[in-house]
């Protein structure tokens, strides 16, 4: 079974940048569309930013656009989120998952789960 796996958050100033990383396993993500998911502490998941399979059609949420960016390494079979001008509402536990090929990008388009990496922007 796929089991997507989260690497890349920590601790950063506000207007810092993070990479975060998601990868599988023994699993290919070549065939699933990936998203990455986000919830803050009382809060509902909410999706940050989907990717298809091909890269073609991508997807961000009105309070990411212009400042991540989704992409996809088959060769490292990893999917990254590179997030900039970082700031406090973007703290959260953020989530990788993979589905099929669906849209739109919430969590119930999505059937596998990575278990979280968390992002704190703070001064």
């Amino acid at each position: 079974q796929l089991q997507p796996v989260e690497s890349g958050g920590g601790l950063v100033q506000p207007g810092g940048s993070l990479r975060l990383s998601c990868t599988a396993s023994g699993s290919t993500l070549d065939y699933y569309f990936i998203g990455w998911f986000r919830q803050a502490p009382g809060k509902e998941r909410e999706g940050v930013s989907c990717i298809s399979a091909t890269s073609d059609s991508i997807y961000y949420a009105d309070s990411v656009k212009g400042r991540f960016t989704i992409s996809r390494d088959s060769a490292r079979n990893t999917v990254y989120l590179q997030m900039n001008s970082l700031n406090p509402e973007d703290t959260a536990v953020y989530y990788c998952a993979a589905g099929p090929a669906q849209w739109p990008c919430t969590t119930a388009s999505y059937d596998y789960w990575g278990q979280g990496t968390q992002v704190t922007v703070s001064s």
